[in-house]
């Protein structure tokens, strides 16, 4: 007992969690020179565009005006994008003096898993992260997890119910022999029986039994497309649903499946179960519900009256827990007795479970996490992505900051006393209802802002700004693992979303350097806008993967010949990027091949998914259309799984994202061989060549990124093959190009 005492008194003053830099001042510095150098050429290449533009009636001027705005554009954002790299941090919790110093005093956490069609997000995979939740290596009697039905679906219901038994199984299993992760499907997946532990083989035997047999109960009430009469008369959750409600149109239904207060509520080893709820908000058609951010302000709402945890943790349906102290990582933050009062979230990276080996979509995004985020992180922002991140309730609920008001999370009072559970799931549903929101500040200052399809960033953006600090934890081991596109236009579909919306929100008054002004710092500022700037920056690649090869048809030119002096800050531009970029993306754990595939990738986004977000944009911001949400399917059939493992790139629609790549690979390569053939037959060969080699460089370089667009065009004869009508569609544009005139 003296000896915990002692513990205990040693780390009493010791901070529960470090920041530090995350590179030594000598390799900052000399980052900060190479930054210089690149800005000095990026200056005399506007110089240079501004000194040569071509007279009035010249062949080429808007083109050549067209090239020097895309340089500006990438000129700006470039210098953005450096507030991101200068002060990168690394937050390191100290979880072992959080349990000498607060065990017996920890607080209570409600976890939040949102679900919204239980199609495209099947029953299956979303118990699998109910039950990740459920297990965290916390005390169960300090739990509540809340899963949000947006489709209304009793088929999500039944599974679950399904969940609230086979927990008792489940927790004390993971528990007993302190299983990483915790999620049902991916744990046995992953874990062969051990023959050497005939304990832990015996048991993992009889748990997967019963861990099967429910997903094939829950599966065969899918496919049948109905719950049987003699469930539904088990429990009286069922009554909700009836031949009137429809996905869109039904009222609130809220059921607490297990109820942590009562003494009845315990797993096969007589410990408590983690209280389970499910919740499907009010739906009328005539009222907007606000997609993911009306489901978000519900939960907190109903949580509120069940639960009330000053601590809560969002989750997507997909995004499993994928390590067991998460929570009192994170409450290292929140706890601290210096900092931990001025913490609003600790936001952790997306990461994903079913990734190639060389990341054939860019899903993974490694420099973005390991240096942007936590670089934003180190200028007193982090940006609030939406899963993945542990919340104080006071924060989210619209109170400023204050020094004079701290909330102790470790003494919070709950209201709900000894409340039966049928007058806590009527109180419930009453703040789950459409019209409770009326005339009140939800979705305004309190909760998650309304309005805007990525609610995650704006909502991050204005609790900063009424004075908390976030934080950004980016662990070696995973927190969390989701499910990452698997197909091309999934991936562009998911990207044209988020970046709508988070051009919306740079033209809103929740613009950065507008809203946050004064209230955030300024490199805080630009880091948010190197996210919500990704649409009209597609405009310059856009301009760059068109305009050189088209003038290069032509016989135009429009970069300095090789031999000027000018030339040199183009080269000098170009090969430091690459090769910045290249040495950034493997000093973060990226293959060579993973680069290069993140290279087609970001021209891909570039030219389709954010060109047509800042078209969007504009329409939308003229009033001429509304803000959708679209769910990215997070199953697909076993050929496309196929070739996703097999790293073959998936077209197989006629998407117009599709008919736009096509179209400048094809473009790219008909100019690139018939530039060669300019320089090859020109009278004055060595002449033609220094004048052409930069387009034909540049085409020949979009020409390697594109080779798995050729072979989907001319090549494959799977599914996923680009079809017949894209190629016609591609060459009909590139042949009209060709024969209009440059001016």
């Amino acid at each position: 007992m003296s000896t915990e005492n002692g513990a205990r008194e040693e780390n009493s003053g010791r901070s529960l969690f470090e920041t530090k830099a995350a590179e030594g001042g000598s390799v900052a510095a000399a980052y900060k020179v190479f930054a210089f150098t690149v800005l000095v050429s990026i200056v005399l290449i506007w110089l240079y565009r501004l000194t040569y533009i071509p007279g009035v009636g010249e062949p080429g001027r808007w083109v050549w005006i067209g090239m020097f705005v895309s340089e500006l554009l990438f000129g700006f954002y470039w210098i953005i994008t450096q507030s991101v790299r200068w002060n990168v941090v690394q937050r390191i919790p100290f979880k072992d003096r959080l349990s000498l110093r607060y065990e017996d005093k920890l607080p209570d956490v409600d976890i939040f898993v949102c679900t919204a069609d239980h199609v495209v997000e099947p029953p299956i995979m979303v118990i699998d992260t109910v039950l990740s939740a459920m297990s965290y290596n916390y005390p169960p009697e300090k739990l509540s997890i809340y899963l949000s039905d947006d489709g209304g679906s009793e088929f999500t219901f039944y599974a679950l119910l399904e969940v609230s038994d086979f927990a008792k199984y489940w927790l004390p299993f993971c528990k007993k022999f302190k299983l990483e992760p915790r999620a049902p499907a991916v744990y046995f997946k992953r874990n062969i029986l051990d023959s050497h532990d005939l304990v832990l083989a015996q048991e993992s035997s009889k748990v997967k039994k019963l861990y099967e047999d429910m997903k094939s109960r829950i599966e065969t009430v899918v496919e049948k497309g109905g719950i049987p009469k003699e469930i539904k008369e088990k429990h009286k959750g069922f009554s909700g649903w009836n031949s009137l409600i429809a996905r869109n149109d039904h009222q609130s239904i809220v059921q607490i499946l297990i109820d942590r207060r009562n003494p009845n509520s315990v797993d096969i080893d007589g410990h408590q179960l983690p209280t389970l709820v499910y919740l499907s908000r009010e739906k009328r058609p005539q009222r907007p519900h606000h997609f993911k951010a009306g489901s978000m302000n519900a939960l907190i709402r109903v949580s509120s009256k069940i639960s009330n945890a000053p601590i809560i943790l969002n989750l997507d349906c997909d995004m499993y827990s994928n390590d067991s102290d998460a929570i009192r990582d994170s409450l290292c933050f929140f706890m601290d007795e210096k900092q931990g009062h001025r913490t609003s979230y600790v936001q952790y990276p997306q990461r994903y479970h079913n990734i190639t080996k060389h990341d054939i979509y860019s899903s993974v995004a490694r420099v973005v996490h390991q240096i942007e985020l936590a670089g934003i992180d180190g200028n007193g922002g982090a940006l609030y992505c939406g899963t993945g991140c542990f919340h104080r309730r006071a924060s989210l609920c619209g109170m400023k900051f204050s020094e004079d008001n701290r909330s102790e999370l470790k003494s919070v009072k709950h209201e709900i006393g000894g409340r039966p559970i049928e007058e806590l799931e009527e109180a419930s549903k009453q703040v789950a209802n459409c019209s409770y929101e009326d005339g009140t500040q939800w979705g305004k200052e309190m909760g998650l802002v309304y309005g805007c399809p990525v609610e995650d960033i704006v909502t991050g953006l204005t609790i900063q700004c009424r004075g908390w600090r976030p934080i950004y934890h980016n662990p070696s081991r995973y927190a969390f693992l989701g499910i990452a596109a698997t197909t091309l236009d999934q991936s562009l579909v998911q990207n044209k979303r988020w970046s709508e919306g988070m051009f919306q929100i740079f033209l809103s008054k929740y613009c950065p350097f507008i809203y946050g002004h004064g209230k955030i710092k300024l490199g805080a500022q630009m880091g948010y806008c190197v996210y919500l700037l990704w649409a009209p920056i597609s405009l310059g690649t856009l301009c760059y993967a068109v305009a050189p090869s088209l003038c290069l048809l032509h016989g135009i030119r429009i970069f300095p010949e090789v031999s000027s002096l000018w030339f040199l800050p183009f080269a000098y531009v170009f090969v430091a990027k690459y090769a910045y970029g290249l040495a950034e993306a493997l000093s973060c754990g990226d293959t060579l091949k993973a680069w290069w595939n993140s290279q087609r990738i970001w021209l891909f986004r570039r030219t389709t998914a954010y060109f047509l977000a800042f078209i969007d944009t504009v329409i939308r911001q003229l009033g001429f259309s509304q803000t959708t949400f679209v769910l990215t399917p997070k199953v697909v059939d076993d050929d496309v799984m196929k070739r996703h493992e097999n790293e073959i790139l998936e077209f197989g629609s006629s998407s117009i994202m599709f008919t736009i790549i096509a179209t400048i690979a094809l473009l790219n390569l008909f100019s690139f061989l018939l530039g060669i053939r300019r320089v090859v037959l020109a009278t004055e060969s060595s002449r033609a060549f220094q004048q052409f080699i930069p387009p034909i460089i540049l085409s020949g370089l979009l020409i390697m990124i594109n080779i798995p667009v050729y072979q989907a065009l001319f090549f494959r004869t799977d599914k996923g093959r680009m079809p017949s009508s894209v190629l016609w569609k591609s060459v009909l544009i590139v042949s009209l190009a060709s024969l209009m005139p440059i001016y």
